[in-house]
């Protein structure tokens, strides 16, 4: 199969496009490096894969590489963690519904001109920012109230580009919601603004990467924010690609929508602890708790069922293993300046 990839030099499509071709799928990405800059993925100068540097607004750029292409998977967009979220309230939603309508245009032309058989959009867990029901079943989204967050809308908003194109158009769709998706790749964002955060800089506004890097410079107390009680499924990349691969090959997930997630839930406290923990051994941890953010999500807990039952997909690498991944990469990071 020939698969498009938007924003395929980001952290989820990093592991994405691995995991594609290394289940034989020839893989078309696009990316503009306007995040991190330009950086090399392994999979670069891999024979079934070819990387054009363009802008996803681009329609007509879109158009031609989408041509010949089987699904294309949205996943170019701005995102980031919760600081991001405050800092760039109006151009997460309107970069990303430039990104989200150029996407289904070029997508909508070629399954009706071409051989384009399905859109796969990423979501994200943000549609359930105001969820009351744990765990979270698919289909809560139109239940609960809105997102608060512009970032969150506009996830919700992508979905609904989804089933616009499929009542419209007849474009079939799957939708795919990752949770907290921890893993390598992640660096400094080029327009990430800077916070600091006890005698550390936030060098991302991802709670994994951040806890991590003020433990290996030697932040004691460690300061978290708010209480620490926020509740969060962190889910590794690997296990996400492949879930994400599934919802692509399975007929199952057409004209449906999938929770991507560990079923474990994890307390910010108790992430640090782990945290500081494989690093500094049995030395005594302290909390500083800072002011929390507006749209810091207090709970968040999926349900997976649906996605193990259609698609016999689980995400089963555990919190300590990925840890054990992403420490000495972030480490090195800090030694190249990237963090």
């Amino acid at each position: 199969m020939k698969i498009l990839v938007t924003g395929s030099a980001g952290f989820i499509a990093g592991y994405l496009v691995d995991d594609l071709l290394n289940h034989g799928h020839q893989v078309v990405g696009i990316d503009n490096y306007s995040k991190y800059g330009f950086i090399e993925k392994s999979y670069d100068n891999h024979p079934n894969y070819q990387l054009i540097q363009g802008d996803v607004k681009d329609t007509a750029l879109m158009k031609e590489l989408i041509a010949d292409c089987d699904q294309v998977v949205a996943i170019a967009a701005m995102i980031g963690g919760i600081t991001y979220f405050h800092e760039y309230a109006y151009d997460l939603l309107s970069e990303n519904e430039r990104i989200t309508a150029s996407t289904f245009d070029a997508a909508i032309w070629a399954f009706k001109e071409k051989r384009l058989k399905k859109i796969n959009v990423l979501s994200s867990s943000m549609v359930f920012e105001s969820a009351s029901v744990y765990p979270t079943p698919e289909g809560e989204q139109l239940k609960c109230p809105p997102p608060l967050s512009t970032y969150g809308f506009q996830k919700l908003a992508c979905e609904y580009f989804a089933k616009g194109a499929w009542e419209q158009y007849n474009l079939p769709y799957t939708i795919i919601r990752p949770f907290n998706c921890v893993g390598i790749g992640e660096q400094r964002a080029k327009n990430e603004k800077e916070i600091l955060s006890g005698n550390v800089k936030l060098a991302m506004s991802h709670v994994v990467p951040d806890l991590v890097q003020k433990v290996v410079k030697g932040q004691d107390p460690l300061h978290i924010l708010g209480e620490g009680n926020q509740i969060r499924h962190y889910t590794y990349g690997g296990d996400l690609a492949r879930g994400i691969r599934l919802c692509i090959e399975n007929e199952n997930a057409r004209n449906d929508d999938f929770n991507l997630s560990t079923p474990v839930s994890t307390t910010v406290k108790e992430l640090a602890t782990l945290i500081w923990k494989k690093i500094n051994g049995d030395k005594p941890l302290t909390f500083i708790s800072e002011q929390a953010y507006e749209y810091d999500v207090q709970k968040r807990v999926p349900s997976v069922e649906k996605a193990k039952r259609l698609l016999g997909f689980e995400a089963d690498t555990d919190l300590s293993a990925t840890l054990d991944e992403v420490i000495p990469w972030i480490k090195l990071q800090i030694e190249l300046g990237n963090i």
